[in-house]
């Protein structure tokens, strides 16, 4: 009988490890947008840094998931604008701003949302058919 739940567990193990990742994801991507008309504090300075979860394959007990290894810079360019009287505008007038898409952003978390909902559609699935098997076994 413990072999039955292991096996049921597996697809629900991996799929977890997946949803948390997303999770994970879907909250760097949230941190990008919030911050994409973040400008530096001094003069000339950086602004906020475009961030990207990065995925690594993950030993579950029931086989490999996924998991965020670390969140690193996105090394792209700044974009810059002509705002000579904003506080954060470097001696010439321009203003660098933060590598952050918008429109990039929202593809990526819709992106993150429907693997999350794919994942709970596994689950989902996987509880199913362990009923239907617990079920089956009771006859």
């Amino acid at each position: 009988m413990a072999d039955i739940k292991s096996v049921g567990s597996s697809p629900q193990l991996i799929a977890t490890s997946a949803l948390r990742a997303q999770q994970a994801r879907m909250r760097v991507i949230a941190e990008n947008l919030a911050n994409s008309n973040s400008t530096s504090r001094a003069a000339g300075g950086d602004p906020y840094r475009r961030q990207v979860a990065v995925f690594r394959p993950d030993k579950t007990a029931a086989g490999t998931g996924v998991k965020v290894a670390r969140v690193e810079s996105d090394r792209s360019d700044f974009k810059t604008e002509y705002e000579p009287g904003h506080p954060s505008a470097d001696a010439k007038g321009y203003v660098k701003m933060p590598n952050v898409d918008p429109l990039i952003e929202a593809l990526d978390m819709r992106e993150a949302q429907r693997a999350y909902e794919a994942n709970l559609n596994v689950i989902e699935t996987a509880r199913a058919m362990d009923q239907r098997t617990l079920d089956l076994l009771k006859k």
